[in-house]
């Protein structure tokens, strides 16, 4: 994992920020110091979309996971397999595309040459409660559902992580990402970014509700 800052020479405290943009180029806002959270917001393309919904509409199990070796920083990552059992759908290829680009801009950004991916259908939140992740960077984007929660510096006392109670209550001091966005979370092991890992959570899906969602995680 990259060292971005010089040995010994602290950053402040509360000097974390989060990059927002509408354009892709906002991700490697990820590669400074200060940032903690690039997120691109992006609205997905209608073939796209189309496609997340009407897999969820088919009201089926999906939890695929793959380990991809990009030795070639010009070859396609391998997805052979990943949600087969939709290929059949309308935007199945559009699909596929999309999480290649992702995949490979990942892996550029990073450069890394193995990267974790998981593909899941959730009906519940999988991490209800505020908390960071002990990883250097993941991406998260939904494809259909509701999208991930995270909070600006400052919202919730670190210490408190994983406390119900210390929570904040739902409204305008929890951010929610919309459907389609793509963000890279900075964790705790990225160095430099100690005690600086992104807050975030799952959202509880509404009765009846699910989620389409897509990680990507730097392997090496």
């Amino acid at each position: 994992m990259p060292a971005l800052r010089a040995p010994g020479i602290a950053l402040p405290s509360l000097t974390r920020r989060q990059a927002l943009g509408a354009a892709p180029s906002v991700l490697a806002e990820v590669l400074q110091d200060p940032v903690n959270l690039a997120l691109w917001q992006r609205r997905l393309p209608a073939h796209i979309a189309d496609f997340g919904a009407l897999l969820l509409s088919l009201n089926q199990p999906l939890a695929d996971s793959l380990s991809l070796e990009l030795a070639d920083d010009e070859a396609e990552p391998n997805l052979r397999g990943l949600a087969s059992g939709f290929s059949d759908l309308e935007g199945y290829d559009g699909f596929i595309a999309d999480v290649s680009w992702l995949v490979s801009a990942f892996a550029c950004l990073l450069g890394a040459r193995r990267v974790g991916l998981r593909l899941r259908v959730l009906d519940k939140a999988m991490c209800p409660r505020f908390h960071v992740d002990h990883v250097p960077v993941r991406l998260i984007t939904t494809y259909a559902g509701v999208g991930s929660q995270w909070l600006k510096e400052g919202v919730m006392d670190r210490r408190q992580l994983g406390q119900a109670q210390a929570e904040p209550d739902a409204g305008e001091s929890i951010e929610q990402m919309a459907c389609g966005e793509v963000a890279l979370l900075k964790g705790e092991k990225w160095h430099g970014n100690e005690g600086f890992g992104l807050i975030h959570r799952s959202p509880q899906p509404a009765p009846g509700e699910r989620r389409l969602i897509l990680t990507l995680d730097w392997l090496g």
